[in-house]
């Protein structure tokens, strides 16, 4: 074969890809517990699931994410060891929410070039995170785009698969009247909302590297805050003998905000007004809005505000699942109580049907506190 139709002739450097590999291989393999078979680099990944045969009725779950336009500011600073803990708060916290333990998850990485070392630290930061969530990373694919991204373009998508008892998983069709709903606080902006946080930083003339007084960091430092990881404390909680049967439902706040993600986990004819005075947002929030000249309200269908989850449980269990999180690392509070009654929920100001679920309503209320 001529040089000029080498696969490398067209921007395609399979030597770098290997090498990739053998950076991050060491880390993979930390993830691997006794249930999974193989090693690093098989066309697929194996997974014992033979501990199944001791559930009832196992139900899987599955999610799968990216980490949207916060990826740019990763590239833009040139730093990729945060942007795979991102990855797995996006992915396995979703699996979470229906009750389930995460088991495994893959990863899918497309690159306008394979800079190994860059590579090596995205699925680094995705091992480390999974081996906090205790999620095996079973398998992933780096992808060369030579022509279709730039040198230094890339973007990161993965895929998880946990485990249920039938009986146990969450749901909307557990939640009663009465229950209350606790906030568990995020570590700030996670992974959505970031193109609107471009935009803002962009009409002021901010760059990532400026220095903001009201954050104490440079602002690039202060929006490539890592997602916090709520999978390990949550199934702790749900594993709980006292308050883990109380936990009706649970909402991942991610893109659409608070009320819509909310409503989501709610049955159909429940309402609930979520007070925003039981809470701070913090201070990237208020920054972000001040520089846009908008309000902290303008932005809850955007942007978590400091909520990274909802918990709905039994009202009388709601100090001790407080008390549990906050024992297990997640600073909670109780924000509402759901009610059955008769609201004009279609009225201004209430969010439901989000995401095709024909839910509940959720708005918030009231001022936030200072």
């Amino acid at each position: 074969m001529s040089a000029n139709s080498s696969y490398a002739a067209a921007g395609v450097d399979t030597a770098a890809g290997d090498l990739a590999v053998e950076l991050m291989k060491e880390a993979v393999a930390n993830t691997h517990g006794p249930n999974v078979l193989g090693g690093v680099g098989g066309f697929a990944g194996l997974y014992d699931l033979s501990f199944a045969k001791d559930y009832a009725r196992p139900l899987l779950a599955t999610s799968t994410d990216g980490v949207g336009t916060k990826i740019a500011i990763a590239q833009a600073l040139d730093i990729h060891d945060t942007i795979g803990q991102d990855l797995v708060g996006m992915v396995v916290d979703d699996i979470v929410v229906v009750g389930a333990t995460p088991l495994f998850m893959t990863d899918y990485i497309a690159c306008g070039k394979v800079v190994p070392d860059r590579i090596a630290a995205i699925v680094t930061g995705i091992a480390r995170a999974c081996a906090e969530t205790g999620t095996a990373l079973v398998g992933g694919e780096t992808a060369e785009h030579p022509g279709l991204m730039g040198v230094d373009d890339y973007d990161v998508a993965g895929a998880a698969v946990g485990v249920v008892e039938a009986d146990r998983a969450l749901g909307a069709e557990r939640v009663q009247g009465g229950d209350a709903v606790i906030a568990i606080e995020s570590s700030g902006l996670h992974s959505n909302g970031y193109s609107l946080v471009r935009h803002v930083l962009a009409n002021a003339n901010v760059t990532y590297t400026d220095a903001s007084a009201d954050l104490g960091t440079t602002w690039g430092e202060a929006l490539l805050e890592p997602t916090r990881l709520y999978s390990g404390p949550l199934v702790k909680l749900l594993a709980h003998d006292t308050v883990g049967p109380a936990v009706h439902s649970l909402s991942h706040v991610t893109g659409g905000g608070i009320a819509a993600n909310l409503a989501r986990v709610l049955p159909r004819g429940s309402w609930v007004e979520v007070d925003r005075s039981t809470w701070s947002p913090q201070p990237v929030f208020r920054v972000l809005n001040d520089l846009a000249g908008t309000t902290l309200e303008s932005t809850e269908g955007t942007w978590n505000l400091g909520i990274g989850f909802f918990a709905v449980v039994a009202a009388d269990a709601a100090a001790s699942v407080i008390a549990e999180l906050g024992t297990l690392g997640l600073p909670a509070w109780q924000v509402g109580t759901v009610s059955t009654g008769e609201r004009d929920t279609a009225a201004s100001g209430w969010e439901q049907g989000a995401k095709g679920v024909d839910g509940g309503a959720v708005r918030l209320v009231g001022g936030y506190a200072s």
